[in-house]
């Protein structure tokens, strides 16, 4: 073989290996958009997560807020999420029980449960406030898909109020509708995450109070990798799964009033 067929056989590998190179790069670069369910109270946290995951990832996160326990509902009919963020450990659980998740639920955040009104009343002997006649309407998070609905009720028992203020409860579909029925007025008070009441667009509306951690147990909420995920954008979904234990996504969950992991 000629020196000049040598070179150019040479030649040839090297550019064929710089073209391969250059896809895989072109693909491991690639922006993709990931599909999350979100539990309604990590709405307000959620838009600084997509930013910074945006800034270190260059993937785009579409968040859609919905009761834990509809997305489960929905995940298990078909709907295209590629994670789920839950408000709860259960629900993810269940999914990955019955092989609709690829990882198993992972703890990212603890949530807490506070009172919070708009309107001019002392929270400060709540127990006794609500049994007043100052309180006709009390906002609560369904507890059947709600988890922050759910520890809720188990506040009331704890006190031995459940049955006692029972027909003053207006059941919201999630947090976020329990949220707009207090900072609207429709109720007198209700019950959400520590989460909307420090969040920035939030903040100084109204008062809340956080209820005594030894009155439910613990919120701790789980995130795991869909099927649907892992099939469609399984780079970014690990991703957007460890980015959620990283330094930047737990100072971010904070600052929005979670404890972490």
């Amino acid at each position: 073989m000629t020196t000049f067929k040598k070179r150019f056989i040479k030649f040839s590998a090297l550019a064929a290996t710089a073209f391969i190179a250059s896809l895989s790069m072109m693909h491991s670069t690639h922006a993709d958009t990931l599909s999350v369910a979100v539990a309604a109270n990590v709405q307000f946290a959620f838009d600084d997560l997509k930013e910074e995951f945006k800034k270190q990832t260059g993937h785009d996160l579409k968040g859609v807020f919905n009761s834990s326990g509809k997305f489960v509902s929905q995940i298990i009919n078909g709907a295209p999420f590629d994670v789920f963020m839950s408000a709860d450990m259960d629900f993810p659980n269940s999914l990955y029980q019955q092989g609709f998740t690829i990882t198993a639920p992972k703890i990212y955040a603890y949530g807490s449960l506070v009172l919070w009104t708009t309107k001019n009343l002392d929270l400060q002997s709540w127990q006794s406030l609500l049994q007043s006649d100052k309180v006709q309407k009390i906002a609560i998070a369904n507890p059947k898909t709600a988890p922050y609905g759910k520890e809720t009720i188990r506040v009331l028992k704890f006190y031995k109020l459940d049955v006692v203020l029972e027909p003053r409860f207006v059941y919201a579909e999630s947090i976020s509708q329990a949220d707009q029925y207090i900072h609207s007025g429709v109720v007198d008070l209700g019950f959400t995450a520590k989460s909307v009441v420090v969040s920035s667009k939030m903040q100084g509306k109204g008062q809340w109070i956080e209820l005594p951690a030894n009155s439910y147990t613990p919120i701790a909420q789980g995130v795991v990798i869909l099927k649907h995920g892992q099939e469609n954008a399984p780079q970014a979904s690990q991703q957007f799964y460890d980015f959620l234990s990283s330094a930047k996504a737990k100072a971010i969950l904070q600052k929005n009033g979670y404890a972490v992991p």
